[in-house]
């Protein structure tokens, strides 16, 4: 069987936003879309579901606490076996996107004019989360340390607390900066997170998209007090590149904050893809070989990233990227006018997200997106050390 890693499959005719926001000769290394085909169990799964002939409400329209069986039993086990977490099939919230989801704990949580903690820079729709619920978004920026890491600077995250912050919104693996939270640092979050009476909130999305070791530590999963004050929120859309099928999932284990959350939703949230808890079963129970060959793909090409950029484009850095797909490139010391995205964009044919997008601390910055076939990587590198050797 052919390596569905290696292959660009064409896009441009298949309604892809990654692929026909820019014209043509532009390489669109930009939205958390990868290029790959998705596991060959997943799509197989879906054309049993189709030649099936009747695709009508599941039962979790009624009710997403209701319904989907199989892929509650699935996240389950996976939950119990990868992190030790024990969680309980009705304690699974099933929504159409993790972005939805901490929207809704926007809403949820709190009354008009509370505050919602977040660490910028990070991925842009935490930045307006606060904002659509009538709430106040508190920002408290990552620092960057010795090698281009991101840290938590603790006086500052305690000392952005108010009497009225309700909500800390965290992002974990971090987007875009890359970083693996250990245990020692979710444990020191939820403490002081717990002492003022802060929900949590944790967009885990990418948890599944580590390297060289790290590991992933679910926030809920540090204990059982943690857990009571904690919304969990994951997907298999950036796993196992499916996202276009809309299905996520909450774990809420305290029931009054569930009931909270669902009380938020009404009227306003549609039920779950039908299509997109098939893909997400299939990718879950079968997906692991898959998976697996996805990680070494991304981790080939994060250390062809880590080598070229410090020899290849100068005056640009690069954080370390302990998971996601996202490499996050410091291009300060370049100078690049009208701004690094804007430059790349137009002298290298090459787009990437503008730093700026993911709020203070973010400008200089690009975000690049390295889930792609490695010809596609490697020649987008060749395309930006031209433009910059040509200035």
């Amino acid at each position: 069987m052919p390596d569905p890693f290696l292959t660009l499959l064409p896009r441009r005719d298949t309604d892809s936003l990654k692929w026909r926001l820019y014209p043509p000769d532009v390489l669109p290394l930009w939205v958390a879309d990868m290029d790959f085909p998705s596991p060959e169990p997943v799509l197989e799964a879906l054309r049993r579901r189709v030649e099936h002939g009747v695709l009508g409400y599941p039962e979790s329209a009624m009710s997403p606490e209701a319904g989907a069986e199989g892929l509650r039993e699935v996240l389950v086990a996976r939950m119990a076996e990868r992190y030790g977490w024990v969680i309980r099939a009705e304690e699974l919230v099933f929504i159409p996107g993790v972005v939805t989801g901490f929207n809704l704990a926007c809403h949820a949580v709190g009354e008009p004019g509370d505050g919602v903690l977040v660490q910028p820079p990070v991925y842009m729709p935490f930045l307006g989360a606060a904002q659509t619920a009538g709430k106040v978004r508190q920002d408290v920026p990552l620092v960057q340390v010795a090698g281009g890491a991101y840290e938590v600077d603790w006086e500052a995250f305690e000392a952005a607390i108010t009497g009225r912050t309700r909500l800390f919104l965290l992002c974990s693996p971090h987007n875009p900066v890359g970083r693996v939270w250990r245990r020692e640092e979710l444990r020191r979050m939820a403490d002081i997170c717990l002492r003022h009476g802060v929900t949590l909130c944790s967009d885990e999305i990418h948890c599944d998209l580590l390297f060289e070791g790290r590991s992933h530590v679910p926030m809920a999963s540090l204990d059982p007090e943690v857990a009571r004050h904690t919304i969990t929120l994951m997907a298999p859309s950036k796993t196992f590149n499916i996202a276009g099928l809309a299905c996520s999932f909450a774990i809420i284990q305290d029931p009054a904050l569930r009931r909270r959350y669902l009380h938020a939703r009404q009227g306003l949230v549609p039920m779950v893809n039908l299509l997109g808890m098939v893909a997400a079963e299939a990718a879950y129970r079968d997906g692991q070989p898959w998976l697996d060959g996805l990680l070494r793909t991304l981790d080939g090409n994060r250390r062809l990233l880590a080598e070229a950029v410090p020899r290849d484009l100068p005056g640009l850095r690069m954080a370390p990227v302990e998971g996601t797909y996202l490499a996050w490139l410091d291009c300060r010391e370049a100078g690049l006018e009208p701004g690094p995205a804007r430059f790349f964009l137009d002298r290298a044919r090459v787009a990437l997200n503008d730093g700026e997008a993911f709020g203070p601390g973010g400008e200089g910055f690009v975000r690049l997106n390295f889930g792609c076939p490695r010809s596609v990587l490697e020649e987008a590198l060749q395309r930006m050390g031209r433009a910059l050797a040509d200035r």
